[in-house]
């Protein structure tokens, strides 16, 4: 059996993530789709709107045969170390192709691009630097070190897009380990990433259909022509059970009172908190009215929201430097669910798996793992008191999902 891997978070799933799964198994010819899946919090440092249960169904019910789970250490981390995780664990379940959406949709000019990094890695780096002591952002000063290298003759990523930077990192991954993996790309269809509109009829990003739906106001009809009514019902039923979707203003008590009790020194222990910025952190705090006006408060143009939010996610779940640093490979496969395809490639494959996959719980410690139950424990803070036990035992006591 030959299999496709996609690196998704499904936050929720929608109609361009269908169009991603289909474009998967027609351009590979695979026999099943694997999903290597972020947890209760996402790469940018946001919790998904629903449970990693509730979306692992969405994908089972539209084409994938199996959902992994991609750690903590590597879902909340910035587009380098998200992708390497993600790449170790698909090769760890042996899968043949890696498809990915991109603004670029052209595979060619990510191997140009990564020869052309590797070939002046070192006036690379030094621009990479120029330009952070100029106070730029990483993702910026990546994106301008890369077009002082870049060559009109080739084909090159815009890598100032969010989505040919995550592909970059995946090509850069897969060479760098010199993996057998192919890789494939797709054209993102009719939506950018960071659209927070609807400019298409069917198609619109998960950013957008977010938005509507954490809009009190709004319907969630708005959101109806967007998503696959599978997704849709899984929805409704997450809010009818848990009483509201998970977003950052349901967690800012927490983080204020961490805020509040913590010391600097302490808070400069906390991975990503870095250059003083614990001083900022500090003092915003207090003035602060709600997250939203937290973040503004701290925002500079060397500190994205997105990087900004991820902190905040470390501060919520305490994970120190130390602890990242301990974790750098991936030490299982975190089994969410499965279709009969997918328990069949599971059979098959199973003596070739580079990692131990783990379906129980129970039966499995490691520190890795630990930091993935001790994020969905404070995960399901973000629901109603009385909701939160249920959440919380989620963890424990659901088995992967069988279709």
């Amino acid at each position: 059996m030959k299999a496709v891997g996609l690196i998704v978070e499904y936050n929720p799933l929608h109609n361009g993530h269908l169009y991603h799964i289909q474009k998967a198994k027609e351009l590979t010819n695979a026999d099943i789709v694997i999903a290597v899946m972020s947890g209760p919090f996402l790469q940018r440092g946001e919790p998904a709107v629903v449970s990693k249960w509730h979306r692992a169904d969405m994908a089972l019910q539209h084409g994938i045969d199996l959902v992994i789970e991609l750690p903590y250490v590597f879902a909340t981390q910035h587009a380098e170390i998200f992708a390497y995780g993600a790449i170790r664990l698909l090769d760890s379940l042996r899968c043949d192709f890696i498809c990915f959406g991109s603004e670029s949709g052209d595979i060619q000019s990510f191997y140009n691009a990564y020869s052309l990094l590797e070939e002046n890695k070192t006036s690379y780096e030094q621009s990479l630097k120029a330009f952070m002591t100029e106070g730029n952002s990483y993702p910026k000063a990546a994106s301008l070190a890369f077009l002082q290298l870049k060559e009109k003759k080739m084909a090159m990523p815009d890598l100032s897009k969010p989505n040919n930077m995550l592909g970059f990192q995946y090509v850069k991954a897969v060479r760098s380990l010199k993996l057998a993996i192919q890789l494939v790309t797709i054209t993102r269809k009719d939506a950018n990433y960071h659209d927070t509109d609807f400019s298409s009829e069917t198609i619109a990003s998960a950013t957008s259909i977010r938005k509507q739906l954490l809009d009190a106001k709004s319907s969630r009809e708005t959101i109806a022509p967007y998503i696959p009514a599978h997704t849709s019902a899984i929805l409704k039923a997450f809010q009818m059970e848990y009483g509201v979707y998970m977003q950052w203003e349901n967690y800012w008590p927490y983080l204020k009172f961490r805020l509040l009790q913590t010391k600097a020194d302490e808070l400069s222990g906390i991975y990503e908190v870095e250059e003083g910025l614990e001083h900022r952190l500090l003092a915003s705090i207090k003035k602060a009215e709600s997250f939203h006006h937290f973040l503004t408060l701290v925002k500079t143009k060397r500190y994205t929201w997105t990087r900004l939010q991820r902190i905040c996610t470390h501060i919520l779940t305490n994970t120190q430097k130390t602890d990242i640093k301990k974790m750098s490979e991936p030490t299982y496969i975190r089994l969410l669910g499965s279709t009969a395809s997918g328990r069949l490639y599971l059979k098959e494959k199973k003596k070739a798996f580079l990692l131990p996959v783990v379906s129980k719980l129970s039966s499995f410690h490691n520190k890795q793992i630990a930091l993935d139950s001790k994020a969905a424990a404070i995960y399901s803070l973000g629901a109603p008191l009385s909701f939160q036990q249920k959440l919380t035992k989620l963890e424990y006591s659901q088995p992967p999902i069988m279709k």
